[in-house]
Parts: C-alpha cells; structure tokens; sequence
C-alpha cells in the first residue's frame, strides 16, 4: 500500500526545490517524486519518467518524525488525490 508525503524546505538554496510531493511503497522507498520550484517550475521522476534532473531517492525515506525534527522541513502525509493532482501538473 502507497504512502503519500509532502514536504517543504524552508531555507532551500538557490535553485533548488523548495516543495516535495513523493509516493512512497511499503518499505518506504520512492515510487514517484514530484518537485516544485521557485516560479512553479515542475520536475518530477518515476522508475520509467524524468524530468529536470529529478530522480528517486535511493534509500528508504526516513520516518516522519524523524524528518519533523529538522526545523528546515515541514512534512505531512496527504492523500492519494492530491498526490496524483500534483502529479498531472508536472507531466503535463
């Protein structure tokens, strides 16, 4: 069963991204990413899609709290329905 995150980096450098929406599997490893930008520009990445040099994590994503406690990130679980919204944005 998926898990869907999402996540903003508070104090991202220049250039990089400061939202993530992510699909997670059992084990907790990326199955879709997507990345916004400063200005609303998308990346995005999946195991057969990328784009903007956005690619999946390779180790499991660390559990929420675990995340929660690093003050430049704020992160929540959200459903599969906005997760898939994001989705169609960024591969359209």
């Amino acid at each position: 069963m998926s898990t869907y995150i999402y996540s903003k980096w508070k104090n991202s450098p220049v250039g990089s991204p400061v939202e993530f929406y992510s699909e997670l599997d059992g084990q907790r490893y990326e199955i879709r990413k997507v990345e916004v930008f400063d200005g609303g520009r998308f990346g995005y990445a999946s195991k057969t899609k990328v784009n903007n040099d956005t690619s999946l994590g390779i180790i499991p994503v660390p559990p929420l709290p675990e995340i929660m406690s690093q003050s430049e990130f704020d992160i929540k679980v959200i459903n599969k329905e906005d997760f898939e919204s994001m989705w169609e944005k960024a591969v359209s």
